[in-house]
């Protein structure tokens, strides 16, 4: 923590899985044990002390933890998409566009894009009247679903979910996990951190409890 001295937290410690194409991997455990970091790393927020996070596309297999900041936007872009617990978007930044971004700088026309998103903004009850808004006056479960909106709409081969359903009513929740059952069948590899039990029995094919890696360091 370099705002702090340079003090050292240590998370986690031996942390072994793997998610194959099509698969959601959820990862359990008590709040404060290392989910959402290790979350982070696989997307290259925080960097680990050692080992491998390797992703694979197609012929070419890529070490996240090795890897150059450049090589890490590509990655961002291209490889790996990730919903966190919170939206973080420009001000005064339309709501439609917020979400159509990830696939507008990635050459898809700003038309179709828009397109696209307003489709998905649909099916995660967004109502017409607010697509011309910036998310920033939205209550806090809008704006979870226009974070989710946006992470779901690019076709990329790794989402990370930080608890995507957490402050979303049955209806939404239901609508989520529609959205990645579709995900998986499409062949992405998912890995999500979920408390809600509901949801974790619909979306995971495994569960990892992340307390067995807790650092006692």
């Amino acid at each position: 923590m370099h705002m702090q001295g340079g003090a050292r937290l240590p998370v986690v410690s031996g942390v072994a899985f793997a998610v194959r194409p099509g698969e959601c991997v959820v990862l359990a455990g008590p709040s404060g044990v290392g989910k959402s970091s290790i979350l982070r790393m696989i997307y290259g927020s925080y960097r680990c002390d050692r080992g491998h996070i390797l992703v694979r596309n197609g012929d070419v297999t890529i070490d996240v933890a090795a890897a150059e900041p450049r090589q890490i936007i590509a990655l961002r872009r291209h490889l790996i998409g990730y919903v966190s617990q919170f939206l973080r978007a420009l001000p005064r930044v339309t709501t439609i566009d917020v979400v159509a971004e990830p696939i507008v700088t990635v050459g898809v026309s700003r038309e179709e894009a828009r397109r696209r998103a307003a489709e998905l903004l649909r099916r995660v009850n967004i109502p017409e009247r607010l697509l011309g808004l910036p998310p920033a006056t939205f209550s806090g479960g809008e704006q979870q679903r226009v974070n989710i909106a946006r992470g779901f709409l690019p076709d990329l081969p790794v989402l990370l979910l930080d608890e995507p359903t957490a402050s979303l009513d049955a209806v939404n929740r239901a609508a989520v996990v529609d959205l990645i059952a579709e995900k998986k069948r499409q062949g992405t590899a998912i890995i999500a951190v979920v408390h809600d039990d509901d949801v974790r029995a619909a979306i995971a094919d495994t569960i990892i409890d992340i307390s067995r890696f807790a650092s006692a360091a």
